[in-house]
């Protein structure tokens, strides 16, 4: 079973009976019903019912109809659902090699690394996608997260002078970036002489300050799977909600980094510090994303 599930208020691990009586009453009873032939296996059902435990979060689960109608559970994965737009870039879809999901792969200039995340509407995705994974133009993606272990930090204190120079030195990183993508060797070169600077800053001022004093957001790959990043961002928004099958309360907060903005799900339990708007959280996640279709004229 999927261990982000104490994200969303399972702190104790469901057992498997009980797991599959959950499928099988969101099966008869979901909050959210998709489906889709699959052309590759003799126009098999597809299907993703969705059983929710809260607001906006539950359980996914996916699988196919057989000639006889019976549904056949492949996998179940913990979601998180947001309306926010956390990202308009270009974006490519791969299909992943274990099941019939899919990854989302999407290069946002802003946290400066690729961002791979787990679709979360794929059945929707294999309706308005007739092309073999192609670029998409003209959609976006609300990302969500989902994190079993996060502390919260104290902001840093920043002028309005500060944040000017932040937003120039952004500004122009994004327009060196996209002319190096472009070829451009001259912005290659200040990319690369303002990677050294900041490098040379940072080592300078590490021998009489912490490192997050001096760091204040960043999105990195975290370990061998993919989809886990570790994450320093400001909060923005801070919702609690209560798991309605267990009881127990999940913190959603809406986190900042850089200007991409996600909505990251933990259990209370899990949360180290009090979360409040301004200050910082540090934790694991794992991506999730919703792809919105430019809807036709």
């Amino acid at each position: 079973m999927n261990k982000y599930l104490r994200a969303i208020g399972f702190s104790k691990s469901p057992k498997r009976s009980e797991i599959c009586t959950l499928i099988e009453q969101g099966i008869l009873h979901p909050s959210h019903r998709a489906y889709t032939t699959n052309e590759n296996e003799d126009d098999a059902l597809l299907a993703q019912f969705e059983i929710a435990f809260g607001a906006n979060f539950g359980l996914a689960v996916c699988g196919q109809f057989d000639e006889n109608d019976q549904f056949f559970p492949d996998y179940v994965y913990p979601y998180l659902n947001s309306e926010e737009i956390s990202t308009s870039e270009e974006l490519s879809v791969e299909s992943r090699v274990d099941n019939d999901s899919f990854a989302g792969v999407c290069d946002d200039l802003r946290v400066g690394v690729t961002l791979i995340f787990r679709v979360r509407n794929a059945i929707e995705y294999r309706k308005n996608v007739h092309t073999s994974f192609e670029p998409l133009t003209g959609a976006s993606v609300s990302l969500t997260a989902l994190s079993l272990e996060g502390s919260i930090l104290l902001p840093i204190y920043k002028s309005e002078v500060d944040l000017r120079k932040k937003a120039a030195f952004e500004e122009q990183r994004i327009k060196w970036t996209n002319a190096a993508k472009n070829g451009d060797d001259n912005a290659s070169r200040n990319l690369t002489m303002q990677d050294m600077d900041v490098y040379a800053s940072v080592l300078s001022h590490l021998q009489y300050e912490d490192v997050y004093s001096l760091v204040d957001s960043y999105l990195m790959p975290y370990g061998a799977e993919c989809e886990l990043y570790s994450i320093l961002g400001e909060i923005r928004k801070v919702d609690w909600r209560k798991n309605l099958q267990t009881g127990e309360d999940v913190a959603v907060l809406t986190v900042d980094c850089n200007g991409l903005r996600l909505d990251i799900a933990i259990n209370g339990k899990d949360l180290y510090g009090e979360p409040e708007v301004g200050r910082r959280f540090r934790g694991v996640i794992w991506l999730q994303g919703r792809i919105q279709f430019r809807q036709p004229q």
